[in-house]
């Protein structure tokens, strides 16, 4: 059963959500907040596998909520998903780097929203090749590291040679299935590699090695908005 945390000071959206999710038979809403300090409080209690948190609320904000609820190591197995009614913008930027495992826009069609809960339960991140591309034009702003000094004083230096060569495939927004193709290797091993290189950086999730790729230099952008 994925145990969800809504947490959104609209109670219609609330509502809405809501009423979604309770007819599923694998999903149960555990808890509402009306904002980040409520929600905070019943992260705690509750240990839900999903929040559900809005970008902009009341008393405390979707992006310090994420922030606290991935500092909390009671609440490590909470993925955290940003609600947000403008797509791609710097305050979602800022809700991954928190430790945000993707986000979503309200207006997402039912179909898909139950579909990102159960990708978020499974701790993959919310990511599709399209949103890592954009992230790269608009946020990513590293200088071209040396071969040497990539990744220096990042953790990456504690990598194996093919971790971080899988890292780098999840930057470009690589499934497990797609990294076991390219390195020519079983997908168990590809999982294997990538939740390895999580553990060694501390990262949550694949979302947080997507910022870790690039702000490390490991992966750079070309002008055109493409990694490489």
């Amino acid at each position: 059963m994925i145990r969800v945390l809504l947490v959104d000071d609209q109670p219609l959206i609330r509502s809405g959500f809501r009423a979604l999710l309770d007819l599923e038979e694998d999903i149960e809403v555990v808890a509402e907040a009306a904002n980040g300090k409520q929600g905070l409080e019943l992260a705690r209690v509750h240990l839900p596998d999903i929040a559900l948190v809005d970008i902009q609320m009341p008393v405390m904000d979707g992006i310090e909520t994420t922030r606290r609820i991935a500092a909390d190591p009671d609440l490590a197995a909470v993925h955290v998903v940003i609600l947000t009614n403008y797509g791609l913008d710097e305050h979602v930027f800022n809700a991954l780097r928190a430790g945000a495992a993707g986000f979503l826009v309200k207006d997402v069609v039912p179909e898909d929203f139950l579909h990102a809960v159960r990708v978020a339960a499974r701790g993959d991140a919310l990511l599709a090749p399209s949103i890592t591309r954009k992230l790269i034009n608009r946020y990513v702003t590293q200088p071209l590291p040396t071969e040497a000094g990539a990744g220096s004083g990042t953790g990456l230096e504690e990598l194996t040679g093919r971790e971080r060569e899988a890292v780098a495939l999840v930057a470009r927004g690589l499934s497990n299935g797609e990294i076991a193709d390219r390195m020519v290797i079983s997908p168990l091993t590809a999982k294997t590699h990538v939740n390895r290189a999580m553990a060694k950086l501390h990262a949550r999730d694949r979302a947080q090695l997507v910022v870790l790729a690039y702000e490390s230099g490991l992966v750079t952008p070309r002008k055109d908005g493409s990694a490489r």
